[in-house]
């Protein structure tokens, strides 16, 4: 998380005097694709720790436009709800996602009695019809 955090402090300096809206669906992406990786069931904690601790580093980046004006957290407050997503688990618990069951019969050839029957049909590249071999 620390590193990823850099990442984006330093490319929110490069943005820094950028329009919000295109910072913020940077941000966005960025956002919506480490949770795509991180969020599974157990992990909401720390990625409501990322969200604040990206927040803090966007707010940053905005009062530091400006010597005149201060971006306070009530005037910030809209714009992070806007860009940045509240974390939720996207992944189910690893016994469900893993707890694959095969309905009816499966597509793929049965070995029967030790001999792998190949497939009957015409293979391409040949002109005269495959068939039923067991070998």
């Amino acid at each position: 998380m620390r590193a990823k955090l850099q990442q984006i402090k330093q490319e929110l300096r490069t943005r820094m005097h950028g329009p919000v809206e295109a910072t913020g669906k940077w941000l966005k992406r960025v956002v919506l694709g480490y949770y795509q990786y991180h969020a599974v069931p157990g992990n909401l904690q720390q990625l409501g720790r990322f969200r604040w601790r990206l927040a803090r580093l966007w707010r940053y980046a905005l009062r530091r436009r400006s010597q005149k004006s201060r971006v306070t957290w009530k005037e910030i407050g809209p714009v992070l709800d806007r860009w940045i997503p509240a974390p939720r688990t996207l992944h189910p618990y690893p016994n469900v996602r893993f707890d694959a069951r095969i309905q009816g019969r499966s597509r793929m050839r049965y070995v029967a009695s030790r001999i792998m029957w190949r497939p009957v049909g015409k293979p391409r590249g040949i002109s005269e019809p495959a068939k039923l071999d067991a070998t």
